[in-house]
């Protein structure tokens, strides 16, 4: 029982931090490798778990989403589906020893990618290519997602920043609308290749869904310095206990 609602807590509160700016699965993935669940399956799960707070936090933001031009959302959308597939096929071919020796890597690129994302941006301009939004950018992203959900959130915010965008909160609700995609893509991979440990899916779905509604409000009321070091300090602990358990 402790450990159900230590997942439904984890749970609750990254689907309010995916909401408010993404890295959630730094809250559900490590809850679930300290339950007991190996780190290929817990990384499975974890997908699930959060799969429909993205949702909710979609329906959050649906009048900014509501504003975004639909042929370029379109071609937005089919790309991310395409690399979530091909991310979840490499997840299914990766050992618990491997997909262990990358994830602090990955935790860390992605944390990495969300506090100089703005940097990132003002150079890709410099050199005439930041404002481009071709599907190589978001199929790249997408195959990282579709392989590791951890950070996908910050990764889409830091990608969208390599874009122009400046609205936090359509950037907010388009990450939220891709990453339903790109996890419905992963949850239906990873359900058929019987990696998904339901039980505890179950619970986190629901908890996560609470916090993915509550969390749009809450978004729009925070500041955006404030959003950013939240994120920020959460990616760069998970980074760290990560690489500690690589280490120790």
């Amino acid at each position: 029982m402790t450990d159900y609602l230590v997942l439904a807590a984890a749970a609750f509160f990254a689907g309010m931090l995916n909401t408010v700016a993404g890295g959630g699965t730094f809250l559900t993935f490590p809850a679930l490798v300290y339950t007991g669940v190996p780190v290929v399956a817990a990384n499975a799960t974890s997908a699930v778990a959060v799969f429909p707070g993205y949702l909710a936090g979609a329906a959050g933001f649906r009048r900014e989403i509501a504003t975004f031009d639909r042929t370029r959302l379109v071609k937005i959308v089919a790309a991310t589906a395409i690399g979530g597939l091909i991310g979840s096929v490499l997840l299914l071919v990766s050992s618990n020893e491997a997909f262990s020796a990358v994830v602090p890597f990955l935790l860390a690129l992605a944390t990495l990618a969300f506090a100089f994302g703005d940097k990132i941006r003002d150079w890709a301009q410099r050199h005439s290519f930041g404002s481009a939004e071709g599907p190589v950018g978001a199929v790249l992203v997408s195959i990282y997602g579709g392989y590791f959900n951890g950070g996908l959130g910050i990764v889409l915010l830091a990608l969208f920043s390599l874009w122009g965008m400046r609205d936090i909160n359509l950037m907010n609700g388009l990450k939220n609308g891709l990453s339903f995609v790109l996890s419905a893509i992963s949850v239906a991979t990873f359900a058929l290749a019987g990696l998904v440990a339901w039980p505890q899916a179950l619970v986190m779905m629901v908890a996560a869904t609470a916090g993915g509604y509550a969390g749009a409000p809450l978004a729009r009321a925070l500041p955006r310095s404030v959003v950013r070091a939240v994120v920020i300090v959460v990616g760069a602990a998970m980074s760290t206990i990560f690489f500690w358990r690589l280490f120790a």
